[in-house]
């Protein structure tokens, strides 16, 4: 039986390492499952984590407020490899480009564990766009043993960076596996919790979302002067925000936008509420990486405030618009779309960024290329 340890600590990396787990578990005389969240969002983990009937085996409650990036590092790393040096481990699987996923590989890497790269190859080869995930990702491809790339793009960016093209393997992304995990009747029940709160969703609804690191300071203020603008155009629509718990990015929002009547301001959401905010949403204006990714599911156009996105399949593909902190761009793509009926504004496109089964081909090579 093989140890394979998942370690995480944000809600997209709990989003999509979730359904590879659920894989792995079907099989308990193969593999042993070990769960480890960092804690790098404790609250936004712990509650996704349940969501999909998972708990964590190990929890590490690294994260503390106003944290410097050097110091949860050497937090995450020195918990890590206590438990590495106190269990057997045969195999880590990361995803992504957070700090936990770069300290997962730095400690797979020390006690010389074989790495399992979900989500690699996404590169903007800005290292400051994003901020610092785009180094993050380079330094775990230089350690990892297996190279799961969503798309050809992601493949090809990796075979330049002399990866060897035996560990790479193109599986789609796992975010498209998890959509599939909900269920209609599970996702339309969160129409419910938007009733109860009084909140209109109908064809006039735009989703926000807005935390990366990048965005804060003076860009933060560009975006939400954009959203207040839109916000008194459109007083027809409602603008809804789950508010990231990040106080650079929180007590801004709240301070600037909690006036406005068509503007709902919301704690972060369990998964499958967002995903109905998605699913009914004639706009999205997001910095997310995850939901560039999931937003062509649904048809619904997306307006990406970064200047930089690894993502680029959706930019290709016509599904997303690059607009950064850009007051002007921001105003003027979303009025194009709002000023129209939301029937006139569905993208019907096939989603470049996988067809679900991404979770069952990862299991596949695990079991072929891991050993025990």
């Amino acid at each position: 039986m093989k140890n394979i340890i998942f370690v995480f600590g944000t809600r997209p990396e709990i989003i999509k390492l979730a359904p590879v787990i659920l894989e792995l578990r079907k099989y308990p005389d193969d593999y042993n499952v070990i769960i480890c969240n960092t804690e790098q969002q404790k609250e936004l983990s712990n509650q996704t984590l349940a969501y999909f009937g998972l708990k964590a085996d190990i929890n590490l409650d690294c994260m503390r407020e106003n944290q410097t990036l050097a110091g949860v590092q050497t937090k995450i790393l020195q918990s890590l490899d206590k438990i590495y040096n106190e269990q057997k481990i045969d195999a880590t699987i990361v995803q992504g480009d957070t700090m936990t996923v770069l300290c997962g590989a730095l400690i797979s890497f020390y006690h010389k564990i074989p790495l399992c790269h979900v989500e690699a190859g996404l590169r903007s080869y800005d290292i400051f766009e994003p901020f610092p995930e785009e180094v993050m990702r380079q330094m775990t491809s230089r350690v990892a043993s297996l190279h799961f790339a969503p798309t050809e793009v992601n493949r090809q960016a990796l075979l330049k960076e002399n990866i060897d093209d035996s560990k790479i393997h193109v599986v789609g992304n796992t975010v498209i596996d998890a959509l599939f995990c909900l269920s209609d009747e599970v996702v339309e029940k969160s129409s419910q919790f938007f009733k109860e709160k009084g909140i209109k969703i109908d064809d006039k609804l735009v989703l926000i979302t807005a935390h990366r690191r990048e965005n804060h300071g003076d860009r933060i203020d560009r975006i939400i002067d954009a959203i207040e603008h839109l916000a008194k155009e459109y007083t027809d629509h409602t603008f809804v925000i789950p508010v990231h718990p990040n106080p650079n990015v929180k007590n801004k929002i709240h301070t600037r936008l909690s006036g406005y009547e068509n503007i709902e301001l919301l704690p972060p959401l369990d998964y499958p509420y967002l995903v109905y905010l998605m699913k009914h949403s004639k706009l999205i204006l997001t910095d997310s990486g995850g939901i560039q990714e999931e937003a062509p599911s649904f048809g619904c156009p997306a307006l990406v405030m970064r200047y930089e996105t690894e993502r680029k399949e959706g930019i290709k593909a016509g599904v997303s618009i690059l607009v950064g902190a850009d007051y002007d761009k921001i105003v003027k793509l979303s009025s194009d779309i709002l000023s129209k009926p939301k029937s006139d504004t569905r993208l019907h496109v096939k989603n470049p960024y996988g067809d679900g089964t991404a979770a069952k081909q990862i299991e596949t090579v695990i079991r072929l290329r891991t050993n025990p």
